[in-house]
């Protein structure tokens, strides 16, 4: 069995294995960003809207049965 190496010789092979590893990475170009931000963004807009209409709704409904029933 192999002793465990030092906790700075481990950092040094970790930080060594993180530079490897985002050299591999393939980064989305500057247009590819913006058009996916656009979108995230629409959707946030009409999700936020969405829902609430819908809270709009079933508070309307929730206060039409409290009035029904007393």
């Amino acid at each position: 069995m192999s002793e465990k190496l030092p906790w700075y010789k481990r950092l040094v092979n970790y930080l060594k294995d993180v530079r490897s590893e985002l050299k591999k990475v393939t980064w989305p170009t500057k247009q590819e960003v913006y058009g996916t931000t656009i979108i995230v963004i629409i959707a946030i807009f009409f999700f936020g809207f969405y829902l609430f209409f819908v809270d709009v709704i079933f508070s309307w409904v929730i206060v039409q049965i409290k009035n029904l029933l007393g």
